[in-house]
């Protein structure tokens, strides 16, 4: 089985027909080598990579369930997505400010930096053909038409993702207390890619990217004031 994030579906066949593909729904925090605290009900999600479902997919998902939850999905790329959309927006900016979601939601900065990455990274997905798939929520925002629509709909879908990720400590802000090198290139950095290729906007997800770069080599640290700072970045982009 291979982890892997939704490059174009020409890429796979080189991975070969062997390989079946799946991703972590999991959140959960190393307390110390060897412990582990897991801190929503997650899953581990897998699947063929050319999509559609298989004998060989629901024996390797029967195999794993005797350890952990396991689901099966005929729309890999789809479920991919999905995580990616949250990884752009609760995983990173959680790390760039040092907090979980629940903390940096709390101002009107934070809540602006997630609607705007969000948005970014979803217009990137369903431009490109992938129908991202429902995971903690649905991937579309209520009344969603290019952007999110501030209103009642939208914040129930909000406290969705807050109930399931809400007080997780991101795993990138992790790898910046442990001097790791971060997964960014093919987060945001893949949506900033894309969407530079598309010719649509992207400048949260690239200023985001930026952002975890510097802090990767020491230049600034994590820290709430750093969504101003995106946001100051987003508005002179676009001015």
């Amino acid at each position: 089985m291979v982890l892997c994030y939704p490059y174009k579906t020409v890429a796979y066949p080189r991975l070969g027909s062997s390989v079946l593909g799946g991703l972590s729904n999991l959140g959960a925090t190393m307390v110390k080598p060897g412990v582990y605290e897991q801190r929503n009900d997650g899953h581990l999600l897998v699947g063929e990579l050319a999509g559609g479902f298989s004998d060989r997919v629901a024996h390797i998902a029967q195999a794993l369930s005797a350890a952990i939850q396991v689901r099966v999905t005929p729309n890999l790329r789809g479920a991919i997505w999905a995580k990616l959309l949250l990884n752009c927006s609760v995983t990173t900016i959680g790390a760039i400010t040092a907090q979980p979601m629940r903390q940096y939601m709390m101002s009107v900065a934070g809540q602006e930096v997630f609607r705007r990455s969000y948005d970014e990274a979803l217009s990137i997905a369903l431009a490109g053909g992938a129908r991202p798939e429902r995971m903690i929520v649905e991937p579309i925002p209520p009344g969603w038409q290019e952007r999110s629509i501030p209103g009642k709909d939208y914040d129930g879908w909000l406290e969705q993702i807050m109930a399931a990720y809400g007080d997780i400590k991101p795993s990138m802000l992790q790898d910046f207390e442990r001097r790791r090198r971060t997964e960014i290139d093919f987060i945001n950095g893949y949506v900033t890619q894309l969407g530079t290729h598309m010719s649509l906007p992207v400048a949260m997800n690239a200023a985001i990217t930026d952002m975890v770069h510097r802090i990767e080599q020491g230049e600034i640290q994590p820290h709430p004031t750093r969504l101003d700072d995106l946001l100051r970045r987003v508005q002179y982009v676009e001015r």
